[in-house]
């Protein structure tokens, strides 16, 4: 069964991403994007995602419980019981929902981010390999400069950045000449 605790782990791992809570005790989570919502889940344990009508087409089509979600007349997405998807199905529509509200130019960076390779982003070394090279490109960060910014627990934090990863870049920081964030 699919939790509030995997929704909150996929949306925050896409970037800019804020958790907020509705005031008033209704203990509504939401999720944005500066400052707009593209997706939350209410007390009812219905999550709400904010989709173009196509792929909102899509998930009434898969999920005979969903339903559209609407602001007045003007269909804005879905509404489905969190229980009802697994966790498969929630990470995708819930990065689709994330794509379909970000600004464009993050969200280009995004897409691009999905295809980054090791070896092919900026001066990022091979060796880190390609989850850690695309978690990177996916913050924007495509330079052992940009990377030098970062702390040792803020590289570790982003998904898909391992131990492993983040040694081979104090090893390309030192060698470059750079000085890892204390």
């Amino acid at each position: 069964m699919t939790s509030l605790a995997q929704l909150r782990r996929t949306a925050l791992s896409l970037p800019e991403t804020a958790e907020r809570g509705t005031g008033s005790g209704s203990g509504t989570k939401s999720f944005t994007v500066r400052d707009k919502r593209f997706a939350s889940l209410g007390k009812d344990a219905y999550v709400q995602l904010h989709l173009p009508p196509a792929d909102a087409d899509e998930v009434l089509a898969a999920h005979p419980t969903a339903e559209r979600l609407t602001r007045g007349a003007t269909p804005i997405g879905v509404r489905l019981p969190l229980g009802d998807i697994n966790g498969q199905q929630l990470n995708h529509w819930v990065r689709r929902a994330w794509l379909a509200c970000a600004p464009k130019r993050l969200a280009a960076q995004a897409q691009a981010a999905e295809t980054a390779a090791a070896g092919e982003v900026g001066d990022l070394p091979r060796a880190i390999g390609s989850p850690a090279t695309r978690a990177l490109a996916d913050v924007g960060i495509t330079t052992l400069a940009q990377v030098a910014e970062l702390s040792e627990s803020g590289l570790l934090a982003m998904h898909g950045v391992g131990p492993k990863a983040v040694r081979l870049l104090g090893e390309a920081l030192s060698a470059a000449g750079h000085r890892p964030k204390g």
